[in-house]
């Protein structure tokens, strides 16, 4: 069987550590027959002795043999035993193989196992859950939803029950008290999210030790972790609450000029792109585009990213790939004049990447074209020292003009603010894609699962940006109490290890 696994995996980076496993693998089947003779109460004591000798300070690797065989022999004796799984009574009827137990081992040496799909990757999990969990530290599995956290749990938790381990599991819905039950467990299964707005809630808004739910960050898998860790890495999970100042927020003011801009440069990139794949079509094979129109390509993807035509260019990996070049290349601070200029044709310019927006003047003498100073804020520290050497004024008087320049500058900062917010509700929130309206509200959908997220905010005054697009009721603005990204949150676990079906291709990311 081994030898057969070993043949997959030929001439790959991963051979010397199959070839490694080939001795551990044989003991564990060695040991699990001879467990096959012990009574279900021997075996379910097992759990009990494991932690004695692991407390005195045998180590997890030496451990691990014994610790695999047992749960593989747990398996074995459970086939043909009712479990009640997301309200649907299922048998088991699942033995550990071993290519499951070699992705156990890889799990337990903080590695990413790649498994296609049918290979069993959560009963692969729980070899390494079990073992840590002999060191009375909370351990973690994160799903990819709910709804998978708690089939999981409860699947997997028939097994983890009977080997003497408890099972908890983290939904969207449960208050404090049912964290803290779920956290209390030996296995926890639970989202990233959940897992990471705990931790938030936690370290920046529990008042002390007993109102917090987590019980540190030891040993923690992440399955589908190319998903978790790639795609939503830099995703930012921010705790917020409203803001008590009352002031009028700037959007309703502007949202309709900001709308004005949009179209024009709508209009603009449109006839750009239409040039663009006009001249692309009639490139002959083998050609390279011309630095026009790969100029006409990079306005667009810096004006309208979101555009349907150059969307569908992009899908030819030709065109692709010489952008990317042209991008390489105006990125040097020797072509920074070039970059400057062609932003210059543009209204406004859009990081899709950092979701970030430029105005240039072409868009700020659209905006206000009888006021070229509008979009500059107001030197205080110049107008403060103006002010105090002037010995005409009184106190009060100097009060008031330290107040109305405060003011301008105020003003004219929030505005530059809102008018950014708002070029990107308009140039890269999508209705129904992004967000949907509800019941007069603007709703965020989550990208991943396409769950509706109630009661999750943008913050920074991006929510209101896109209610003011949508012409509904502006809610208060929101200020941001505690934020992480998922990355740096997965980076606090002393252990981490991960599933994917496409760890190989995914190499480099990870």
């Amino acid at each position: 069987m081994f030898l057969s696994i070993l043949k997959l995996f030929a001439g790959s980076h991963n051979r010397k550590f199959l070839r490694q496993c080939a001795p551990i693998v044989k003991r564990i089947n060695a040991l699990e027959i001879e467990y096959q003779k012990l009574s279900d109460a021997e075996i379910q004591a097992k759990t009990a002795e494991f932690k004695s000798r692991h407390a005195k300070g045998e180590s997890l690797d030496a451990l691990l043999p014994e610790a695999f065989a047992v749960v593989k022999n747990a398996a074995r004796r459970l086939c043909g035993t009712k479990a009640t799984v997301c309200d649907h009574e299922l048998t088991w009827q699942m033995v550990h193989f071993d290519v499951q137990l070699i992705g156990g081992i890889a799990l337990h040496q903080n590695k990413i196992s790649e498994m296609a799909t049918g290979e069993g990757k959560t009963l692969v999990a729980t070899l390494p859950l079990y073992l840590n969990a002999l060191t009375g530290k909370n351990c973690q599995l994160v799903t990819v939803n709910d709804y998978l956290a708690r089939r999981d749990s409860e699947w997997m938790g028939h097994l983890y029950r009977w080997l003497g381990l408890t099972v908890g599991c983290i939904q969207n819905q449960m208050d404090n008290a049912e964290r803290q039950k779920a956290y209390a467990c030996d296995i926890t299964y639970g989202t990233a999210s959940e897992f990471g707005f705990d931790y938030l809630r936690d370290n920046g808004m529990a008042l002390s030790a007993p109102e917090q739910v987590q019980r540190g960050h030891y040993f923690c898998i992440v399955d589908e972790i190319d998903s978790i860790l790639i795609d939503e890495a830099r995703t930012p999970l921010i705790i917020s609450g409203p803001v008590t100042e009352e002031r009028e927020p700037p959007f309703p003011r502007l949202v309709s000029q900001v709308k004005g801009l949009f179209e024009k440069q709508t209009q603009l990139v449109t006839r750009i792109i239409n040039e663009a794949e006009a001249e692309l079509k009639a490139l002959p094979e083998g050609r390279e585009p011309s630095d026009t129109t790969l100029d006409k390509l990079w306005l667009t993807a810096h004006g309208m990213p979101r555009n349907k035509a150059f969307a569908r260019l992009m899908e030819n990996g030709r065109w692709r790939k010489a952008l990317e070049r042209f991008e390489g290349i105006l990125a040097s601070d020797i072509e920074k004049d070039r970059r400057f200029h062609l932003k210059e044709r543009l209204y406004f310019a859009i990081n899709e990447r950092n979701h970030e927006s430029d105005l240039s003047q072409l868009g700020r003498d659209t905006l206000r074209p009888n006021e070229p100073d509008a979009f500059v804020l107001p030197d205080l520290p110049t107008r403060y020292i103006e002010l105090d050497k002037d010995e005409s004024l009184s106190p009060e008087r100097r009060n008031e003009l330290r107040a109305e320049a405060e003011a301008s500058y105020v003003k004219v900062s929030e505005d530059i603010h809102a008018i950014g917010q708002l070029l990107k509700a308009f140039a890269l929130y999508e209705k129904d894609r992004h967000y949907v309206v509800q019941d007069g509200k603007v709703m965020i959908v989550d990208e991943n699962t396409g769950r509706i997220m109630a009661g999750r905010r943008w913050s920074d005054g991006l929510h209101q940006a896109v209610e003011a697009k949508e012409g509904v009721a502006l809610e208060k603005e929101n200020k941001t109490y505690a934020t992480i990204t998922i990355q740096n949150y997965f980076r606090m676990y002393a252990k981490l290890a991960g599933m994917t079906g496409t760890a190989e291709t995914e190499a480099t990311e990870f």
